[in-house]
C-alpha cells in the first residue's frame, strides 16, 4: 500500500491491567457485535451493549467513551480476529495454494459462526469509512504478501500487484456472503477448494480441450 492509501489509525481501546478487566473488555466486545449485528448502528445502544455483556454501565466507560468508539473498536477487533483465525489456520510447510485454500475455509467458517460480522463491516463505511478502509487494505495486504511469498517460490507467476490480491479478496468476500451468511448448503472445504481451483487452473478452456478446438474451428469458418 502506498502512503496515499494509508487510513488513519484505529481507535485505541482504554486497554484492561487485570485478566478481570480484560474478560469485561471481551464481554463488551461481543455483546457489542451482537446489538450492532441484530439492530444496525443506529438503533443499537450503550445499554443494550452492557445489558448483553451483563456489566455495569460504568464498566463501559471504563473502556470506551462512546457507541462510536466502541463500534471503531469492533470493527478492528472483528478484522483482527479473522487474521488471527486464518494465521492458525496455516503452516509453514504448506504450498502457496494450500495456504490460500485453507486461508478461505477459515474466513468462510468464521463467517458461519460471526454472521453479524458483514453487517457490521458494510456499515462501518457509512459509521466510520476509515475503519471499513482500514480492514480491506490490511486483508489485501496480506494476500499480497502470500502471493509474492508463492512468487518466489516458483508456484504462482511473476509479476503479481495489489491489483490482483483485491480480486482475489473480492471471490473471497462474496463467496463469504453466499455461502457463510444466505446459505450453509455447501460445506466450506467444498467451496474454498472451488475458489483455489480458480488460482490454480484458471477458467479458460485447456488449449487440447477438443470441444474447445471445434469451437475455435467453427467461429473461424464463419464469415466475416
Amino acid at each position: 500500500m502506498t502512503k496515499a492509501d494509508a487510513s488513519p489509525p484505529p481507535a485505541t481501546i482504554k486497554e484492561p491491567r487485570t485478566e478481570r478487566g480484560r474478560r469485561t473488555l471481551r464481554k463488551l466486545l461481543d455483546a457489542a457485535a451482537i446489538e450492532f449485528g441484530e439492530k444496525g448502528f443506529h438503533e443499537a445502544s450503550i445499554t443494550g451493549i452492557t445489558g448483553r455483556a451483563g456489566t455495569a454501565l460504568g464498566s463501559f466507560y471504563t473502556y470506551f467513551d462512546s457507541k462510536d468508539a466502541i463500534f471503531r473498536a469492533l470493527v478492528s477487533d472483528l478484522s483482527n480476529r479473522v487474521r488471527v483465525t486464518a494465521a492458525q489456520a496455516l503452516d509453514v510447510e504448506m504450498s502457496p495454494l494450500e495456504t490460500e485454500r485453507r486461508a478461505l475455509a477459515a474466513f468462510l467458517s468464521f463467517a458461519r459462526e460471526h454472521k453479524e460480522i458483514y453487517r457490521i463491516i458494510d456499515e462501518s463505511e457509512f459509521v466510520d469509512p476509515a475503519s471499513h478502509r482500514r480492514h480491506y487494505q490490511s486483508t489485501a495486504l496480506r494476500i499480497l504478501e502470500r502471493l509474492q511469498n508463492g512468487a518466489k517460490l516458483g508456484v504462482f507467476r511473476e509479476g503479481l500487484r495489489e491489483e490482483h490480491a483485491w480480486a482475489i479478496m473480492g471471490m473471497n468476500v462474496f463467496l463469504g456472503l453466499r455461502y457463510s451468511i444466505w446459505s450453509e448448503e455447501q460445506s466450506v472445504d467444498e467451496v474454498a477448494e472451488l475458489a483455489n481451483s480458480i488460482l490454480r487452473d484458471g477458467i479458460t478452456a485447456r488449449k487440447d480441450d477438443p470441444a474447445d478446438s471445434a469451437r475455435t474451428a467453427s467461429s473461424d469458418s464463419e464469415p466475416a
